[in-house]
């Protein structure tokens, strides 16, 4: 009901796109030394987080974000970043929300 594209870096960085079968990323994951452009992972949705971020700025823990249109959760440390987003409309209906990771 779904693939996977992992795109891996030299430096570490892997960044997971998960794509219906329709061709639509609905999910994407990342881990690394460093933050991914979350710009070009996230597009359209990229302005709730930034929003999202704005609101967090004070505040120590992950970035947790969880909208009708935009779910992402995002932390780490100097060397060592992961995270999740994914569009809760976009997920397939035949795919479980724990094949994500």
């Amino acid at each position: 009901g779904y693939s996977v594209k992992e795109l891996s870096r030299a430096s570490g960085q892997t960044v997971k796109e998960y794509v219906s079968p329709s061709g639509m990323v609905f999910a994407v994951t990342w881990k690394g030394p460093f933050m991914p452009d979350l710009q070009q992972l996230l597009g359209s949705y990229y302005g709730q987080l930034q929003q999202a971020a704005r609101n967090h700025r004070k505040r120590r823990g992950p970035l947790v974000i969880r909208s009708k249109d935009l779910v992402l959760v995002s932390g780490g440390h100097m060397r060592s970043f992961h995270g999740i987003a994914y569009a809760p409309k976009l997920w397939p209906s035949n795919v479980p929300v724990g094949v994500v990771q």
